[in-house]
């Protein structure tokens, strides 16, 4: 049966740069750790659950200057350089920026699809593809903030990745719901009144996590919140909705914000090259030279192995019919 994973690279290749050693190095002492790592991670997350298609989403621009014009204080504690006109510098190791324009060479020989939109982040490109599919959908993330996308009647869940690639985790509505007492599309809401220090979004003060979902459970939506607040005979209490008030400014933004997009203009799976292919010919040659050359070797042979599986299993009759 067909299926979609989505990865949310950037985070991917983070992950692997601090979970595998730097000690892994090109034989110019070139460090070549997060490439091995991604590529381990790929091999393992498309052969375990089973992925047909597999698209790399991309921060094409990792802080949107249209969400920083709503909220200045998004992502601002991980901006290296101010950009005028152009996507801002991200502080990102320099062990690290080294490797990414690898990265994308290496993916792209494998022919994995990789997909970014201009002025829009990784997430924005997930949740499009993850609304669209209309076949299972895995997206593999150490970010919380695509629980929103979690979605059991379309088979979209979530592979959580941040206690490692040993101990991941399969989030569904009912883990969303274990975890925060809230519903996956109330999550985007929730997280906008509890905000999130990480991403520099600071919540309405004094409304926590409790709080959050104890207000949604009770109004079901921001909006319908919001709507009491305004109703002075709703029965909220006096001093939730003075937090409320004090905040206006920042709810009447927050949503654009903290929801992901779901209607970007991107390429279909098709026309992306999605579909998990074996690498074959030049590719597969120049692949494995690079994997000599840059010391990929181990790392390069799983990714290859896994693919190779991949149009194994196609090739099985009892797989054809089920596709």
């Amino acid at each position: 049966m067909a299926s979609l994973m989505l990865l949310d690279t950037a985070s991917l290749y983070f992950r692997a740069f601090y979970g595998v050693p730097d000690s892994i190095r090109r034989a110019d002492g070139t460090p070549v750790n997060a490439v091995r790592g991604l590529l381990d991670m790929i091999a393992r997350l498309t052969t375990e659950y089973g992925a047909t298609h597999l698209v790399a989403c991309w921060d094409d621009d990792w802080r949107p200057q249209w969400r920083v014009d709503l909220i200045p204080t998004y992502k601002s504690h991980r901006v290296a350089e101010l950009v005028a006109g152009a996507p801002d510098v991200e502080v990102v190791p320099d062990a690290l920026e080294a490797q990414i324009p690898l990265i994308r060479r290496v993916l792209g020989l494998a022919g994995i699809a990789v997909v970014g939109v201009a002025g829009h982040e990784a997430d924005d490109v997930i949740g499009t593809y993850a609304s669209r599919a209309g076949i299972p959908v895995d997206v593999v993330t150490g970010d919380r903030d695509l629980f929103q996308v979690v979605d059991d009647a379309c088979q979209v869940r979530v592979i959580y990745t941040a206690r490692g690639m040993k101990n991941l985790e399969i989030v569904t509505d009912a883990v969303v719901v274990g975890k925060y007492r809230v519903l996956p599309e109330q999550y985007a809401d929730y997280a906008t009144l509890r905000g999130d220090a990480s991403d520099g979004l600071p919540g309405v003060a004094g409304i926590g996590e409790k709080t959050a979902a104890s207000l949604l459970a009770a109004y079901g939506t921001l909006d319908e919140l919001l709507a009491a607040t305004a109703d002075g005979s709703s029965g909220l209490s006096a001093p939730v909705r003075s937090k409320l008030a004090a905040a206006a400014d920042y709810l009447a933004v927050a949503p654009a914000v903290v929801n992901v997009v779901k209607n970007l203009a991107v390429p279909t799976l098709g026309e992306a090259g999605a579909l998990l292919r074996p690498v074959v010919g030049d590719s597969r040659a120049q692949l494995e030279s690079l994997a000599t050359e840059w010391n990929l070797g181990g790392s390069v042979k799983r990714l290859l192995e896994a693919l190779d599986l991949r149009q194994q299993r196609d090739d099985m009759p009892d797989h054809r019919q089920n596709d």
